[in-house]
């Protein structure tokens, strides 16, 4: 007899992520070299990259959310909802989470960011009710991996990216994860400080719709980066 104990969201995003990864293992030829879990050092901190796939095709990078419900969202909105029996959770849009991993990537194994891919999975029981990118999905990736079929680095080079990547990325220690978890906090909580690009926010006011008079602390690159977060 068996007993099913209820899984918290750390153990449930880890379970995913192995599933992944084994997904990956399965599929992916040896052309394809998959790394996973990778933590390296940015000017504000660290970044976390779940899934970096390197070919000859580019360099697949790639955020996993694990999360049940209606996903609603847009490709500029600073944040999307998840609606999961009556209750709402608003979170970042993780195709801009992505962008920054591109960028703290591309600037870690000097990779043209024209020849890396963003690609955005969701796992769990969920369903995408908006309009969003071929490059956010629900379930498995590969598919969309293998699409893409133009040559854009020679083997030396996606030999030279996997070796510059292992060489940058921090041990896969418990204390890396600890620190990255606390430079996060720190980001995001701040007031003064952009959590996506490091600029100097701004407290506005929305002028118009059901929020208007609301205030709220903006990025002071706006329209370029569209960093927003809640007052209080």
């Amino acid at each position: 007899m068996s007993i099913e104990m209820p899984l918290g969201p750390r153990f449930t995003g880890w379970f995913g992520e192995l599933k992944t990864v084994f997904a990956q293992k399965l599929f992916l030829s040896s052309e394809y070299v998959d790394l996973n879990n990778i933590t390296i050092r940015t000017r504000r901190g660290t970044t976390q990259i779940d899934h970096v796939i390197v070919s000859r095709y580019g360099v697949f990078v790639v955020e996993t959310k694990n999360m049940s419900g209606w996903i609603f969202g847009s490709k500029d909105a600073p944040f999307w909802t998840k609606i999961n029996r009556g209750d709402k959770l608003r979170f970042q849009n993780p195709l801009h989470q992505n962008e920054g991993h591109i960028r703290a990537l591309s600037s870690l194994a000097r990779i043209p960011p024209e020849k890396m891919h963003s690609v955005v999975v969701f796992r769990g029981d969920c369903s995408l009710r908006t309009q969003l990118p071929p490059n956010v999905l629900t379930g498995g990736y590969i598919t969309y991996v293998k699409s893409k079929s133009q040559v854009v680095f020679t083997e030396a080079e996606v030999t030279r990216i996997v070796e510059a990547i292992k060489a940058g990325m921090l041990p896969k220690t418990h204390a890396t994860h600890l620190k990255h978890v606390d430079h996060l906090r720190q980001r995001f909580e701040s007031t003064t400080t952009c959590g996506k690009c490091g600029s100097p926010l701004v407290l506005r006011t929305v002028k118009s719709g059901g929020n208007a008079g609301n205030q709220f602390y903006g990025c002071s690159r706006f329209p370029s980066c569209r960093y927003v977060r809640n007052v209080g």
